[in-house]
């Protein structure tokens, strides 16, 4: 779309909390480094429950995913999809910041812990008011689920009501998974990640991986061994000709 052409994206790796390194994914307007960092572990036992996830997003200034239109819907799945692949995110579910609030709302009588009045209890955690939901077909289950993700599990066969891949389920708040922050647009600017000119533009897209941590490093110092050993090679001469002369 015209909108998405305008998007310029960063990699980096942030330390996110105490608990999750993750690398992340910043997309960027021209003016504003905008919303989304997607937190992708590898490694199983890495991932988080939801109040830690909601926990690592607070502490840069964010929170847990709101997902307040089909468009941004839409968004999300394209990031999700063109880093599919080795090397790049595989299997695992995704927390968004929706949540069940169980306290009865006295002016909403009627919101009852029920089957039915169930899916309206869920609220996003950053106080959006968006009504979109995208629900797999038979969910939320509303037993002892209160919390919801993003299912991202790309091998699993399609189920009854469909493939999986995206849609949302609620899950028991303690269960692990990766995870989806969302920043107020102005919370960093490009400038504060990259340079401008250093972000690939949105059809180089699929160029730019999520990196496990500590591979970062590797790709800054893998480049430079042709200059240090060049460094080295005209230290060696230099000094070769001062014992010359000596």
């Amino acid at each position: 779309t015209e909108r998405s052409s305008t998007l310029l994206c960063c990699s980096a790796l942030l330390c996110c909390s105490t608990l999750v390194c993750c690398s992340t994914l910043l997309c960027c307007s021209t003016l504003l480094c905008c919303s989304t960092l997607i937190a992708y572990f590898h490694d199983v036992s890495s991932r988080v429950a939801f109040r830690e996830a909601c926990r690592a997003c607070e502490m840069d200034g964010g929170s847990l995913l709101s997902i307040e239109s089909q468009e941004e819907q839409m968004d999300i799945e394209n990031l999700l999809h063109v880093r599919h692949r080795p090397g790049g995110i595989a299997d695992g579910d995704f927390w968004i910041g929706l949540t069940r609030v169980d306290t009865l709302d006295q002016t909403h009588p009627e919101l009852t812990n029920t089957f039915t009045s169930c899916p309206r209890l869920y609220q996003w955690t950053d106080d959006s008011p968006a009504a979109f939901r995208n629900w797999y077909f038979d969910e939320p289950s509303c037993g002892g689920e209160a919390c919801v993700v993003m299912y991202h599990q790309p091998t699993a066969p399609s189920g009854l009501g469909g493939p999986y891949l995206y849609q949302w389920n609620d899950d028991r708040c303690n269960m692990k998974h990766n995870f989806i922050c969302k920043y107020k647009p102005g919370k960093y600017k490009p400038s504060d990640i990259f340079p401008l000119t250093s972000c690939p533009s949105v059809e180089r897209l699929s160029d730019v991986l999520l990196l496990p941590p500590g591979m970062l490093l590797v790709y800054v110092i893998i480049p430079t061994i042709p200059l240090l050993l060049l460094i080295l090679v005209a230290s060696g001469t230099c000094c070769v000709q001062m014992l010359s002369r000596r």
